[in-house]
């Protein structure tokens, strides 16, 4: 691991999977990039997020409270960035922002399940990786 503290991007699918489950890989890599560094966050992340949190279908998993409080931790808790660069590059244009919230904010990794990325392996020197990829080579 470097000397510098991590700064760790995850896309909303990982976020849900630690919100739903979270002793899954997807939750433990988080909690683990929690413990380890800052997560960064920005508006259209976090409204992406409450967008898909709220929909029916997550009242069978969680609470519309626990949903709240795991927004409202991870609006206290995480970096918020101000996106400065607008980008074009990902084939499904809703995986923009999360490639812009890595640049804007010199993210150290990114942390997805959508495969999309994923075939990127690296956009502008940030590596991209699974969660299970993202815990091995941060705790080894």
């Amino acid at each position: 691991m470097s000397l510098h503290e991590p700064r760790s991007v995850f896309d909303t699918n990982v976020l849900i999977s630690a919100l739903l489950f979270p002793d899954s890989v997807p939750g433990r890599a988080f909690a683990y990039g929690q413990d380890h560094g800052k997560i960064l966050v920005s508006t259209p992340l976090l409204r992406e997020l409450q967008t898909v949190l709220s929909r029916p279908e997550f009242e069978t998993y969680v609470t519309a409270s626990d949903r709240n409080q795991f927004l409202t931790a991870l609006t206290r808790e995480a970096t918020l960035v101000t996106i400065t660069v607008e980008l074009h590059v990902a084939r499904d244009v809703k995986d923009n922002h999360v490639l812009e919230l890595a640049v804007s904010g010199a993210a150290s990794v990114i942390v997805c399940g959508d495969a999309d990325l994923l075939a990127l392996q690296l956009f502008d020197s940030i590596p991209i990786r699974t969660p299970a990829e993202f815990l091995r080579l941060e705790q080894s």
